[in-house]
C-alpha cells in the first residue's frame, strides 16, 4: 500500500522519507489547503530524498475556477516542476459551475508527461463526483485524491468505497483527509482503496523570542509566532499501520 504525505517544508520532506513515506506531496501555504511551491523548494525538496515528489500546481488559493491568465501560470509552474526533477504534478480544475474542466485538465496532462498527475480533492467540490470521476478518468490522470466528498476520509469512506469499484484499473484512487493511526485500517478495509495521503501536520512554537502583538502579517493573528510540522514517528506509525493492513489482507486472502 501506498502512502503519500503532504509537506511544505524541506526538513518535513526528509522526515516523511525516513518515516517510510513512498512519495511527498509538495506545496506551500498549506493554511490555504496548499498552492505551488517555489523553484527554489522544489529544487531543494529534489536533493535532498530519494522518494517521489509530486508538487503542487494551484496558483493561488479559493476556489478552483481558474481565469486565462492563471491557466498559464499553471502552465508555466508545470515546466518548471518537470525541469526541476519532480516526479508528478498535483491539480485541479473546475468550471463554473462545478464540473472538470476536462479540456484544460487534458491539457495539462499532456503537457506535464512524463510525470503522472493527480487531480486533488478538487473533486470534492464537484457537482457530481461519479461524473466528475469519469471525467477525470478521460482526461489520461493517473490518480484522483479524495474524501468522497465529505469533510474527512472516514466520513465519505462509503462513498470512496463506490469510487474505487468503479475506477476498477483505469486509475488509482487515493484516501485523503482527516487520517491517523487509529482509523486508517477501518477506512481501508471500508473502501479497498491501495493509496493513502496524510499531512500529519503538529503546530509547533516558532524560536522567534520577540512578540508584536500590535499587529499581524497575514489574516490570522498570531500565525507569525508558530510554525507546522510532519513529525518522523507519526509518518512511520502511520506507515505501520498501513503494513499491518496489507498483512491481513494478504492473509484473508490466502485462507478464502
Amino acid at each position: 500500500m501506498e502512502l503519500e504525505i503532504c509537506v511544505d517544508s524541506v526538513e518535513s520532506a526528509i522526515v516523511a522519507e525516513k518515516g517510510g513515506a513512498d512519495r511527498v506531496e509538495l506545496c506551500s501555504d498549506l493554511m490555504e489547503g496548499g498552492i505551488t511551491p517555489s523553484s527554489g523548494l522544489i529544487h531543494s525538496v529534489r536533493s535532498k530524498i530519494d522518494i517521489g515528489v509530486f508538487v503542487m500546481i494551484r496558483p493561488r488559493g479559493g476556489d478552483l475556477y481558474y481565469s486565462d491568465s492563471e491557466y498559464v501560470v499553471m502552465i508555466q509552474d508545470i515546466a518548471d516542476a518537470k525541469r526541476l526533477g519532480a516526479d508528478g504534478v498535483v491539480l485541479g480544475l473546475l468550471t463554473v459551475d462545478g464540473h472538470v474542466d476536462v479540456l484544460r485538465t487534458e491539457k495539462l496532462v499532456r503537457l506535464a508527461a512524463p510525470m503522472h498527475v493527480t487531480f486533488h480533492r478538487a473533486i470534492d467540490m464537484a457537482v457530481d463526483l461519479d461524473q466528475a470521476c469519469e471525467d477525470i478518468i478521460t482526461t489520461g490522470a493517473h490518480r484522483i485524491l479524495t474524501s468522497g466528498g465529505k469533510q474527512t476520509a472516514p466520513l465519505g469512506s462509503q462513498k470512496i468505497a463506490k469510487m474505487v469499484e468503479a475506477a476498477q484499473d483505469r486509475i488509482g484512487i487515493m484516501v485523503g483527509s482527516g487520517l491517523r493511526t487509529n482509523n486508517i485500517l477501518e477506512v481501508a478495509r471500508a473502501t479497498g482503496a491501495q493509496q493513502f495521503h496524510a499531512s500529519l501536520r503538529k503546530r509547533v512554537a516558532s524560536p522567534v523570542t520577540y512578540h508584536n502583538h500590535v499587529l499581524n502579517m497575514g489574516s490570522r493573528m498570531g500565525e507569525e509566532f508558530q510554525r507546522y510540522i510532519v513529525l518522523e514517528e507519526e509518518v512511520r506509525a502511520l506507515r505501520q499501520a498501513l503494513d499491518e493492513v496489507a498483512y491481513l489482507s494478504n492473509q484473508d486472502q490466502a485462507t478464502r
